[in-house]
């Protein structure tokens, strides 16, 4: 292997299934003196919850090499959001459910500083270390320079086979490039994505592009998805479509959880009205453009008795202040705290109609039949619109006021829309990477006699 980061001081170790797992605080602790910024703060060892495998993704195939390796592939998955952990932890767990092909090393790099435990337990996936990266107010060259920092030693002494990274996020590019430098084979979840400009939305569109660049296996969700990365010069032999491993996890918290008491009392207060739940965080969104919006939606919910709104609202004051100040005197109108994952999935499975900036929710909502206003001026989730079960509004407060009237007016779209067939896969997409990830090691073991000795394009 290349010269790498200098390891971290001698730290304890768990035996547990042969794992160089770290103690979480004694290596922050290494990391924190090595760069001289003082005692880390705030570090913790994260065995303090051992949950067991979802069942209803311990799924096998029965035409996969099941014979066992000689050493099982040691996988670093990264992960620092929301949506990270919800799209990775149905590729751990089929990764789980095989330990003689492979050993995982759940790292959460800590982007959402105050997110990420409370996902990662609701859907049972075990982090075994927490970088704690994540500060408020910090910038993204900030972050960045702080997950390098970090991943260099850990890198050197987990001495993964594979580095799996998912979608466009700063935790993401930074382990891409990482796992580059380090020549380390990195597996992209959810390959392809593009917006068409690469400055919206922002960082993203450019995170996603350069992980294109860095990563040795592209895990794409659709076919249009592979048909990018083909234009833009990957070997047909490093994509494999799988699926969007969203899907797995939508299906999972409907068919094995129930709502919260809380949520269960705001749904009985909405249950006779047709629902809209709101979702904008996007910083594109900040500012007149957000209050426009806010403002079409608080005349519609005026004008139409019989419906209701729910807005679950991030904490950025982008989001905090104009949600406050446009939305909070109106008793159909329901300004809530955000909501845990299972929550908002069960959430949405109620709505009538859904408008959102996010990426997921593009994802989810037709995981779970339901319509959707896409308030953005594009979108790297074309598959969606082409399906009819998302519709592109752009950044026009006119033409989502126009939208709204007319599914209201005609609800005809909305009805068809759960008899559509979801254009990101089926519910068996961890399983499909698991497997990818297997064979796609297997091949360049076979070629190169070690999968963490040289990275290949």
């Amino acid at each position: 292997m290349s010269a790498r980061s200098p390891s971290p001081p001698s730290t304890p170790e768990s035996d547990r299934n042969g794992s160089k797992y770290l103690d979480n605080r004694a290596f922050l602790l290494s990391i924190a003196q090595q760069q001289s910024h003082g005692p880390a703060q705030g570090v913790y060892p994260c065995d303090a919850f051992l949950p067991e495998p979802m069942a209803s993704m311990d799924k096998r195939s029965n035409n996969r090499d099941e014979s066992p390796a000689p050493h099982p592939r040691r996988i670093l998955t990264l992960f620092g959001t929301r949506p990270e952990v919800i799209k990775l932890a149905p590729v751990v767990h089929a990764m789980e459910a095989r330990p003689h092909r492979f050993l995982p090393i759940n790292v959460a790099s800590g982007q959402h500083t105050d997110l990420i435990q409370p996902f990662a337990k609701a859907l049972n996936l075990h982090v075994h270390v927490d970088l704690q990266v994540g500060s408020e107010d910090q910038t993204i060259l900030e972050l960045c320079q702080r997950l390098l920092a970090t991943l260099g030693p850990l890198l050197s002494h987990e001495q993964p086979d594979a580095i799996l990274v998912q979608g466009d996020t700063t935790t993401a590019f930074a382990g891409a490039l990482a796992g580059f430098y380090q020549r380390i084979p990195v597996g992209h979840v959810e390959a392809g994505l593009r917006s068409g400009d690469p400055t919206s939305p922002f960082p993203e569109e450019m995170n996603r592009r350069l992980i294109t660049q860095l990563a040795s296996f592209h895990f794409a969700a659709t076919e249009h998805n592979q048909d990018a990365l083909l234009k833009e010069g990957v070997p047909a032999g490093r994509i494999v479509v799988t699926g969007n491993p969203v899907v797995d996890s939508v299906r999972w918290a409907c068919d094995h959880t129930e709502p919260s008491p809380r949520l269960r009392a705001l749904l009985r207060q909405v249950s006779a009205d047709k629902l809209i739940l709101l979702t904008t965080h996007r910083r594109e969104s900040f500012g007149s453009v957000m209050i426009e919006r806010l403002r079409v939606l608080r005349r519609f919910v005026d004008r139409h008795v019989d419906v209701s709104l729910v807005f679950p609202v991030h904490p950025n004051p982008g989001v905090r202040d104009p949600a406050r100040s446009e939305l909070s005197d109106s008793p159909r109108i329901h300004l809530i705290e955000p909501l845990g994952y299972l929550d908002f999935i069960h959430l949405m499975s109620k709505a009538w109609l859904i408008v959102s900036d996010s990426g997921g929710v593009q994802e989810e909502a037709p995981s779970l039949g339901k319509p959707l206003l896409v308030i953005r001026e594009n979108t790297e989730r074309p598959e969606a619109i082409a399906a009819g079960i998302a519709r592109l509004v752009g950044r026009s407060a006119r033409k989502l006021e126009a939208l709204l009237e007319e599914c209201y007016s005609d609800s005809s779209w909305i009805g068809q829309v759960k008899q559509m067939e979801n254009p990101f896969g089926s519910g068996d997409s961890g399983q499909r990477i698991s497997d990818a990830l297997d064979e796609l090691l297997a091949a360049q073991t076979a070629q190169h006699g070690s999968t963490s000795a040289e990275r290949v394009r």
